[in-house]
């Protein structure tokens, strides 16, 4: 990908590459020289909001892909038109997918809320997907992150619901890297899932914001 060879044409890039006589500082906070990097997960005016909308739209993605292979009904053609509800039942109610809701647990467990719950009760089987962008040289041990933080919550859902339980970690670096094992967990998910789509979806927004 051209964002993760840091070949787009930020102002940096035209200064340092091509040789532009221009300044090199970002044009949003004039404190750092822009650089992909910076536009995607360093800059002080795009971090908060733009993070959690990448976040979002993610699991929107996601979440409307599940929901087409499950059969559930949906109002729109297009992932990124989807507005996911908070419950969707399908299959004759066999099979419960719940977008960011938080589990009622019997004891307290601080970590009860992943982006999306899949219950499937005719298989016995529930899959908590948390989705996260984070830097590019985090995403291993983001997923690993991930997976610990719903131990708890995963083991309480087995007692409580008699279904086998898995944590499915979906982390997308900044610029788009991805771990060895993000095909093998995405493949879990019900859907078809485009690995290309799901990278492009977590950077392709914030740089068209700013560069284009």
């Amino acid at each position: 990908m051209a964002v993760q060879d840091q070949a787009l044409q930020t102002k940096y890039y035209a200064t340092k590459i091509l040789n532009i006589e221009t300044d090199s500082k970002c044009r949003l906070c004039q404190q750092f020289d822009e650089t992909i990097d910076h536009i995607i997960s360093a800059s002080p005016i795009l971090a908060k909001e733009q993070c959690i909308r990448r976040h979002d739209r993610v699991c929107a993605q996601l979440h409307f892909n599940i929901c087409k292979e499950k059969g559930v009904q949906l109002d729109k053609k297009h992932w990124y038109e989807h507005v996911p509800k908070l419950v969707e039942t399908c299959q004759g109610g066999k099979v419960t997918i719940l977008w960011n809701q938080q589990v009622q647990t019997d004891k307290t467990i601080p970590n009860n809320k992943p982006d999306i719950i899949i219950r499937d009760n005719e298989k016995g089987t529930c899959m908590l997907i948390d989705v996260a962008i984070s830097g590019d040289r985090n995403v291993t041990e983001k997923e690993a992150e991930k997976i610990l933080k719903y131990e708890d919550l995963t083991i309480e859902i087995q007692c409580m619901w008699n279904v086998n339980t898995k944590v499915i970690p979906v982390i997308i670096g900044a610029s788009g890297t991805i771990s060895k094992s993000f095909k093998k967990y995405v493949s879990n998910i019900p859907g078809k899932h485009e690995v290309k789509e799901l990278q492009k979806t977590a950077t392709a927004h914030i740089l068209w914001k700013v560069l284009m």
